[in-house]
């Protein structure tokens, strides 16, 4: 969240920031109650010390007038209690109306109202050239027997999927060669967080209040299917003051997330990309603030890095501001080429938080000895997206009589299987 005193001190910026954003937040309000509160506090803060001196001039007098002073004193405690339940009142109030502010965009994000506004920076690695019309993936999948959607539906409903045989094991593979790349040689720590989470995670990372809709709420218990293993791995330290020296901190974590896709009817209905259970190997970052944008770079290079190895060409895009995030204040798109579908398709987001996260979570750390506390900038990426990642390497790696070639990087996580053919 945004501190209250910048909303007060910079409520232009904050202005132009939601507006940039296309999002609404209650700025009038949030200050409204903002002067209240403060004038409650001095006004209580007033009537302290008159009882204080009463208290000290009811010691000194006699006793006729310490009764009097006794019925002053009743009078200002009362006043005093009056004045803290409407605090009271007034504070809860406050605290939930920011919760609704969102993350401001940092100056470099170019300005835009949607996605069709979003700047490609570049492209990168070959498109494959066929001598015949490459198919989708849901294609190529269901007539080699490794992905079925059927009996997805049968079993769950629709937006759902189930892979077999060597499909199973692809997928399987590419969780385990995320992994092993980003913690043997991008210096990641591998976590194993909960698969569910409760109000308080959804809430520190900016899934709640706004977005519970899109998300899967177990009512009874007061938790929630993850929707993106970010939630789970930021929250780790919620609520703690991370060691002197111990930063920068680097997870990366394999979670299924489940969503309802609420808002994305219509879109992407076949297939592997726009799915209600998904999977993703996501790294997250706690990093001191005058590292961050550094460090944003190197998360995007850390995921850009698998889409190198797997020789998936791609492209980078950077959001503009009107397809920036709630709690986002910079953030990249690494988008993958899939020939079958005739376009790119997002296989992660890299993003900057700053200290948004880290303040509504209260994740601080202090930077040398005897300095104030202050907040760390959370980071995350998706390191991939695996059920994109699938789709993409089916179709990129086709070949004319429908079997699909294994990239080298993932034969040996295949047990040597260099191709998947029809019933092998």
């Amino acid at each position: 969240m945004l501190p209250l005193a910048f909303i007060r001190e910079h409520t232009d910026v904050v202005r132009k920031g939601v507006a940039d954003k296309s999002m609404r937040a209650p700025i009038d309000e949030i200050l409204r109650l903002d002067e209240r509160r403060r004038a409650l506090l001095a006004e209580a803060e007033e009537m302290k010390r008159r009882r204080n001196e009463a208290s000290a001039q009811m010691a000194r007098a006699d006793p006729a007038e310490r009764e009097r002073r006794r019925g002053e004193l009743r009078d200002i405690s009362d006043t005093i209690k009056s004045l803290d339940q409407e605090l009271a009142d007034v504070q809860p109030a406050l605290d939930r109306l920011v919760l609704q502010v969102p993350n401001v965009p940092h100056p470099s994000v170019p300005i835009g109202k949607d996605e069709t506004e979003n700047v490609e920076l570049y492209r990168a690695g070959e498109l494959p050239r066929f001598d015949f019309v490459p198919k989708p993936h849901w294609e190529l999948g269901e007539q080699l027997g490794i992905l079925e959607f059927e009996r997805a539906v049968k079993v769950a409903g629709t937006r759902f999927y189930l892979t077999k045989g060597l499909g199973a094991r692809l997928q399987r593979s590419l969780i385990n060669f995320f992994l092993d790349l980003h913690v043997r040689e991008h210096g990641y720590t591998e976590v194993a967080p909960p698969f569910l989470v409760n109000s308080a995670s959804m809430t520190a990372t900016g899934q709640l209040p706004k977005f519970g809709d899109e998300a899967y709420h177990l009512v009874d218990d007061d938790l929630w299917l993850n929707p993106t293993a970010e939630v789970p791995v930021t929250n780790i330290h919620r609520d703690e003051v991370l060691p002197r020296g111990s930063l920068p901190l680097y997870y990366v974590a394999y979670c299924p997330s489940w969503r309802r896709e609420a808002g994305a009817a219509g879109r992407d209905t076949r297939g592997t990309i726009r799915i209600h259970q998904f999977h993703k190997v996501e790294m997250v970052k706690f990093v001191e603030p005058g590292r961050s944008y550094d460090e944003l770079e190197s998360l995007l290079d850390n995921s850009l890095d698998v889409l190198r190895r797997l020789r998936l060409p791609y492209r980078v895009l950077q959001m503009c501001t009107g397809d920036l995030g709630f709690t986002q204040a910079k953030k990249y798109d690494p988008e993958v080429w899939c020939p079958g579908l005739d376009r790119y398709v997002e296989i992660s987001s890299v993003s900057n938080f700053e200290s948004f996260q880290a303040r509504r979570a209260n994740i601080r750390y202090r930077p040398e000895a005897g300095a104030h506390l202050e907040y760390v900038h959370t980071l995350n990426g998706s390191g991939l997206a695996v059920d994109r990642t699938f789709a993409s390497i089916l179709e990129n790696y086709q070949q004319a009589d429908g079997s699909v070639r294994v990239p080298a990087a993932l034969v040996p996580y295949m047990g040597g299987v260099e191709v998947i053919r029809a019933g092998s």
